[in-house]
């Protein structure tokens, strides 16, 4: 049985990119967006501020960190997932949207985005491997 010191690789993944999406959003967004995440964003940003959506990665960014550090709870640790792929997905999506229509350079942050949104997919339904002293020898 694994105990609460135990390293946890699922876990410290939510907290590094959790913490790096509460700062892209705050640092990033909120504070100095960019000039082609703004016009990438020109669909999304009729209806939702670029400062929300800013917010949005902040509070995504921390629920997904708080969700890496809570122990022996897989569907807290799946709300943090969620919350990891949600605005990754807008992105990719609005950037898709962007691509397809009158900002074609939007194609690389497209491909950026739905690649690491299928990643945090992909990292969510991973075990973490079992400690060193419970691994097969040999092979």
């Amino acid at each position: 049985m694994r105990g609460s010191a135990e390293f946890s690789r699922r876990r410290a993944f939510l907290v590094t990119v959790g913490v790096g999406w509460a700062l892209y959003g705050g640092l990033g967004i909120i504070n100095r967006p960019r000039y082609g995440t703004s016009r990438g964003l020109a669909d999304v940003t009729r209806y939702i501020p670029l400062d929300a959506l800013g917010w949005m990665w902040v509070a995504c960014g921390l629920a997904a960190a708080l969700a890496g550090l809570v122990v022996n709870c897989p569907r807290v640790q799946s709300a943090g997932y969620v919350a990891l792929s949600v605005p990754a997905g807008l992105w990719a999506g609005a950037f898709t949207a962007a691509a397809a229509g009158p900002y074609a350079e939007a194609i690389g942050s497209a491909c950026g985005w739905g690649a690491f949104t299928i990643g945090v997919v992909l990292v969510s339904g991973m075990d973490d491997p079992p400690p060193p002293h419970l691994r097969k020898r040999g092979r």
